[in-house]
């Protein structure tokens, strides 16, 4: 009896500790995802002579937070909430003055959600818009399809 005790211990935590890994894997996939829109969005900046956005861990939780509500379908795929995520992050950033969002999902590498939206206009104006600051939010749903939340402050 006690062996078996020991035994299920060790498969629980066997499992667990797999379980953690496959996390931490998909959370650095996603963190790696973050950043290369990030990379794409600034080098698109830069050739249209535009200073380079800084991703911020405040604006990266709202987006995030975002992309996750879509994915969970607690929210329609789009812009429900941006008021409230606008209010939010800018009574929290000082000497903030404007804010967009861009959002996308789909099973896209970085540079095809990036090309996508600078081939539509409104989420190339935001791109190319006044802006100083960014959050990069990306969920990956079970089935696979990636929500994105790009947010833009300018500071």
């Amino acid at each position: 009896m006690k062996n078996r005790l020991i035994f299920a211990f060790l498969a629980f935590f066997l499992l667990s500790l797999q379980a953690c890994s496959q996390t931490t894997e998909q959370i650095n996939g996603e963190a790696q995802l973050q950043q290369s829109v990030l990379e794409y969005v600034n080098q698109y900046r830069r050739g249209k002579g535009l200073a380079p956005l800084k991703m911020i861990p405040l604006i990266t939780a709202e987006a995030l937070k975002h992309s996750k509500n879509i994915a969970d379908g607690r929210v329609d795929f789009g812009h429900d909430g941006f008021e409230s995520r606008a209010d939010k992050l800018m009574s929290q950033i000082e000497l903030s003055n404007a804010i967009a969002e861009n959002v996308a999902y789909g099973k896209f590498s970085a540079q095809e959600v990036v090309n996508r939206w600078i081939q539509s206009s409104g989420h190339r104006k935001n791109i190319e818009g006044k802006f100083t600051l960014t959050g990069v939010g990306i969920v990956r749903r079970a089935d696979g399809y990636l929500f994105f939340t790009q947010i833009f402050i300018n500071k």
